[in-house]
């Protein structure tokens, strides 16, 4: 089954032709005619998974991978992966100080994992490579939720191998919330006016299976594909009504960055990133967003809106592939509805407001590549590709750290730290935009840039689990450049 997912090399088929004449092959693959007629399916809201409650208190969330299959091209059925369905999985509500659960049951014909991205808990739930779920096993992580309101999400983070199983549909969100965001009145009616978005571009062969390369040439830049997709709908549609909608949107991609706008160069807020709600709301034309990152916007629409969002990047400078053009249609159709206030100019309370004097130890990440002996080129940390057997980097619990991130490679690369969230202190020296001075776990590094991130680590010693820092563009992961630290007493 493993080897139907994808193809390692083109397929030499004929395509047909779906009914409104977009799919057009090219060299065994299928490539998406430029047009409005693209925009045919309504967009999909993935089901809201909200947990029973055991007789200990413990909330318990049922989780299981599966194989599954797809038509996101006309008459074309492609191999997935999902949890708890066909592609992708749900989004799991949880509250602060919830006690959790995840029964995670593995039903692939492969090992996998499940990483809390953002997620504050133990090294041994986190759901990194250390933490396989073998073919036919379950794994049931317990830990509290011990930080505010974000938009988080959960994947495999399987060695080598994340992001194939990525790529494949092993991915979903997680919606953290507490009584300081449900005081401020944001739009939070889940699927009406809270809106969940996953981007994610995919290339497709012309039998309508996921085309993946992680060659080392491809590898190098990552996977990327030139049909976008959105909570599994390529090129959706959604009928909007004359409200203030919130936005709840995944960089959900191996690889490709995202520079987001509206076809008609509207305005609308930030309100949150990766970490949770900013501490005061930014208007914005053009949202920037790297493999991993988050942001929740709120946009306002009108009963007779016809506006596009698109995706407007451009090669070069490290940005890898041009933009997507328009990905998401927006259709008011006359529908009407209630124009409520805007959101609070101030949300956010009690951010750190941590110091590099703070710190008890600063620490340099340099981002690079080089060769491993006897062995293919790797991306690398300081110069190391991944060693499951080494521990990187040593914290001790309570600590305030600097990390220092310095990328001497050509390629923009998104750095994320697990367990933590951290601040954004300066871009080369600079302080950094209002957007980037909240909580984050992801954080783009450009060619050439140096990053200054502070971060505690509060709890959670544990000689003996580590925890990863990497890359997030997945192919880089996957080909050595991520690291290991433990947290210690």
């Amino acid at each position: 089954m493993k080897q139907n997912l994808y193809s390692r090399r083109n397929f030499l088929k004929t395509a047909t032709l779906g009914a409104s004449g977009i799919l057009l092959p090219l060299a065994g693959r299928l490539t998406w005619a430029a047009g409005e007629s693209r925009f045919t399916r309504a967009l999909d809201i993935p089901p809201l998974l909200e947990g029973e409650m055991d007789k200990d208190g413990v909330l318990n969330f049922d989780l299981l991978l599966r194989y599954g299959s797809r038509d996101f091209l006309e008459e074309r059925q492609t191999p997935t992966m999902g949890i708890n369905g066909d592609y992708l999985g749900p989004v799991i509500r949880l509250r602060t100080n919830d006690r959790v659960r995840m029964n995670v049951r593995n039903t692939l014909a492969e090992a996998s994992t499940l990483h809390w991205h953002g997620v504050h808990l133990p090294a041994r739930m986190d759901g990194g490579p250390h933490q396989v779920i073998a073919a036919g096993d379950s794994w049931h992580p317990e830990f509290q939720v011990r930080q505010p309101a974000s938009t988080l999400w959960y994947h495999s983070h399987m060695l080598h191998e994340t992001g194939r199983q990525v790529y494949s549909g092993l991915a979903g969100l997680i919606y953290v919330e507490d009584e300081h965001a449900d005081s401020l009145d944001l739009p939070s009616e889940y699927g009406v006016d809270d809106i969940p978005l996953v981007l994610q571009d995919r290339a497709f062969n012309a039998d309508g299976s996921f085309f993946y390369d992680s060659s080392p040439g491809p590898g190098m830049r990552g996977m990327m594909g030139d049909v976008m997709l959105i909570n599994g709908v390529a090129f959706p549609q959604l009928r909007v009504r004359h409200r203030r909608t919130r936005f709840r949107i995944l960089n959900g991609s191996n690889a490709r960055i995202y520079n987001l706008e509206f076809s008609d160069r509207r305005r609308f807020l930030q309100i949150a990133s990766d970490g949770g709600l900013l501490r005061r709301r930014v208007p914005l034309r053009r949202l920037r967003l790297a493999p991993g990152e988050r942001a929740e916007i709120v946009v306002v629409f009108d009963w007779d809106d016809d506006v596009y969002l698109r995706d407007v990047s451009v090669p070069g400078n490290g940005m890898g592939a041009g933009g997507l053009g328009d990905i998401m249609h927006f259709d008011g159709s006359g529908v009407a509805g209630a124009l409520v206030g805007p959101p609070p100019v101030k949300l956010a309370e009690n951010i750190p407001s941590w110091k590099p004097r703070d710190a008890a130890r600063r620490r340099r990440f340099v981002l690079g590549g080089g060769r491993r002996p006897m062995g293919p080129r790797a991306l690398t940390i300081n110069g190391k590709y991944m060693d499951m057997n080494r521990i990187d980097e040593t914290v001790r619990v309570g600590d305030i750290e600097a990390w220092e991130v310095i990328n001497r490679s050509p390629m923009a690369h998104p750095f994320h730290v697990h367990d933590v969230q951290f601040r954004v202190h300066a871009r080369n020296g600079v302080t950094p935009p209002p957007s980037e001075r909240s909580l984050k776990d992801t954080v783009l590094v450009q060619p050439g840039e140096s990053v200054l991130l502070m971060m505690q680590f509060r709890d959670y010693s544990d000689p003996d689990s580590p925890y990863m820092y990497h890359c997030h563009i997945l192919e880089h992961e996957d080909a050595g450049m991520m690291g290991q630290f433990v947290v210690t007493s």
